[in-house]
């Protein structure tokens, strides 16, 4: 869907994720979030299993060092054909530009196209205490993440990762066409977990958010399948 449900695989092991998985129908066409955690544990290769199952993969491990560094990084992802992929928006313009280029690169070396690149704003567990106290930034969580927004468009970043909460001003900043894809999201009868800054999946689609990212709420339901359909329902009719 162009308003993709992404489901967050947060597995430690190659087998659980599959496993998972199949519980869906072949013919799902899922697009699933590889994390960090599943990454480390399994590699490269879960990305290509994945997409040889059909599904569209958005691998988010969350690059922040320095431009080389990040650019060599991106050379590899780009060559996986995954369809996103995420770097920090606090690693500053340069390191952003550098991402691009390598993505676009490793890309086009096997003849696919580059993965959208979203930076990451303010993680949706980080809450206003946290913004000041712990990173020192000054000001409001939104307007951080609208700064951070704007710098990754002006880097060539495709969009961003934030809050729901905060999708209605970044594209009133950057435009409707810059990507917003929000994690975060809970049913209302879920429970909010770590997450500080959540949203349900209509109220989202009311703020005009491009994506969501769905973990526990799925994975960890009774009927993973019945969960990720109740989702996409409610985020469809809402989109309408």
């Amino acid at each position: 869907m162009s308003r993709p449900v992404i489901i967050a695989l947060d597995f430690p092991t190659a087998d659980k994720a599959l496993a998972f998985l199949d519980q869906f129908p072949a013919t799902a066409n899922l697009t699933v979030k590889i994390g960090m955690e599943l990454f480390y544990a399994a590699g490269p290769q879960i990305v290509r299993d994945i997409s040889a199952r059909g599904h569209a993969v958005f691998l988010d491990l969350k690059l922040h060092d320095i431009p080389n560094t990040v650019e060599s990084a991106m050379r590899v992802i780009g060559r996986l054909g995954v369809r996103y992929t995420t770097v920090h928006a606090a690693g500053g313009h340069v390191m952003l530009a550098a991402a691009k280029r390598g993505l676009v690169a490793g890309a086009a070396e096997e003849g696919l196209s580059a993965p959208k690149l979203l930076a990451i704003t303010q993680l949706t567990s980080t809450n206003q205490a946290m913004l000041n106290d712990d990173q020192q930034i000054a000001g409001t969580v939104q307007a951080s993440v609208v700064h951070y927004a704007e710098l990754a468009q002006a880097s060539g970043c495709d969009g961003v990762i934030c809050s729901a909460q905060e999708i209605t001003a970044i594209h009133v900043a950057v435009g409707p066409d810059f990507i917003g894809i929000t994690p975060g999201i809970r049913p209302a009868t879920a429970a909010a977990d770590d997450q500080q800054r959540v949203m349900t999946p209509t109220a989202a689609a009311e703020a005009g958010s491009n994506g969501l990212v769905v973990g526990r709420p799925i994975t960890q339901a009774s009927d993973p399948v019945k969960a990720y359909q109740q989702i996409v329902t409610e985020w469809s009719t809402a989109n309408d």
